[in-house]
């Protein structure tokens, strides 16, 4: 049996792993997208620069090299540039385009959401000409978003309609629309869930804890942490499940990823606010440290394109309780130029400390429309409590100063569940 060729659709260091596990696997890799020194085209048996948008000119790449296989992960816009390339190339993917762009379209994944019965936070579609009424069904504050984008361009968090008028052409632009979607703000417990669809059912890998702090106007609360396992894992799974079950059934997803991000509050239940065809970016990470390296997101995305009888196999008897607490602390940054970095977390200080990942160091610029994030910080232990002593003492010594003297670092806060009741915890 010839060797098969997977071609990776992204280059970022996030898809480093899944170039060198597809080769621990015997698997030869192509690396391919528009970043000439993406850090995963170095790993790769092959790489190529051609702009993910291109989809002729990678679907040739595919057939000039023999290609057998296409994969992605953590960008609903890459997923849905693989899946056009695979059909042009050939190629199975796990949805077809078609049915991708109902989790890729707000206005379609809300559609499917009437249709199954999903709670979602109300909202509407606010056209240019009629932006005052088309808020008048809608409770402030509100959320706004493009009606197709990603990356959280335009998104808003607004108390007025004044404001809401005064930003849309900015978020409209996010999509080259005449619309956008505004939605009620929900100010419940906020969770990821990162399941994969084996023979049509989701099985849950893990629900998390998507921490939040408010520090900029107007911005949603910027995510500080992200805690794997949840701790209100037994309250939301079950009605989470079936969401996502309901989901998987509409889009005809058989094998493959399927996440879901959704809000919590008690009395109210939970409110999706999205389910997504890819695998969560710069979090996935987490699910490969709480289980002590058993079961990581690259393994499943192989096997979701090369052996998915496998699937069933690998997550066979799956505790989405996890065997440890994972977490990653995420610090964002003012613009400015870096004088001074002090308190970084190290593995070699503190062995719950994981990885750490800057990037920035002194004397360069922090630029938050290029990185946003001045560092990233996973860590492990056995107990949630012992956790959120460390993420404290993280949050209180990392420091970066400008010339100045004053923080570029936004405030990260840990969340607190004291106001769940203790039976919901």
């Amino acid at each position: 049996m010839s060797q098969h060729k997977l071609l990776i659709l992204g280059s970022t260091s996030e898809f480093s792993p899944l170039v060198n596990r597809a080769r621990e696997r015997g698997i030869a890799t192509v690396a391919c997208d528009g970043y000439p020194n993406g850090p995963a085209k170095a790993l790769a048996d092959e790489s190529f620069d051609v702009s993910v948008y291109d989809h002729d000119a990678i679907a040739e790449v595919c057939h000039r090299t023999g290609a057998d296989g296409i994969i992605t992960a953590f960008s609903d816009n890459l997923a849905e540039q693989a899946s056009i390339i695979a059909e042009r190339a050939g190629l199975p993917f796990y949805l077809p385009s078609a049915r991708l762009a109902i989790l890729r379209d707000k206005t379609r994944m809300k559609s499917m959401f009437d249709e199954l019965g999903v709670p979602y936070p109300r909202t509407a579609v606010v056209r240019r000409q009629s932006i005052r009424e088309g808020l008048s069904e809608l409770s402030f504050p509100v959320v706004t978003k493009p009606l197709s984008g990603w990356g959280s361009r335009g998104v808003y968090l607004l108390d007025t309609p004044d404001q809401v008028v005064e930003r849309f052409d900015e978020v409209a632009g996010y999509s080259s629309a005449d619309s956008i979607i505004v939605e009620e703000y929900n100010d419940g417990y906020e969770l990821n869930m990162m399941s994969w669809v084996v023979g049509g059912e989701p099985i849950v890998l893990e629900v998390a804890d998507r921490e939040k702090t408010h520090d900029v106007p107007f911005a949603i609360p910027h995510v500080s942490r992200i805690v794997y396992p949840s701790c209100l894992i037994d309250v939301v799974i079950d009605a989470a499940r079936d969401i996502a079950g309901r989901v998987a059934r509409y889009v005809g997803l058989e094998n493959g990823p399927l996440c879901m991000q959704f809000f919590w509050k008690p009395g109210r239940g939970i409110q999706v606010c999205e389910c997504a065809g890819r695998v969560f970016g710069t979090e996935h990470e987490m699910l490969e440290y709480a289980t002590y390296g058993r079961l990581t997101v690259e393994d499943l995305l192989i096997d979701t394109v090369y052996e998915p009888e496998r699937l069933g196999e690998r997550l066979a008897g799956h505790d989405p309780h996890l065997d440890r607490v994972a977490c990653g602390l995420f610090f964002h940054g003012k613009e400015g130029r870096i004088a001074k970095i002090e308190g970084v977390p190290s593995p070699e200080a503190d062995p719950r400390v994981i990885d750490t990942l800057m990037y920035y160091a002194v004397g360069e610029d922090i630029r938050r429309g290029a990185q946003p994030y001045v560092m990233r910080s996973y860590l492990a232990s056995e107990a949630r409590g012992e956790l959120d002593e460390l993420t404290d003492k993280i949050n209180d010594s990392f420091s970066v100063f400008s010339e100045d003297g004053s923080s570029l670092l936004l405030h990260n806060e840990r969340m607190t569940y004291e106001t769940a009741p203790e039976g919901d915890r």
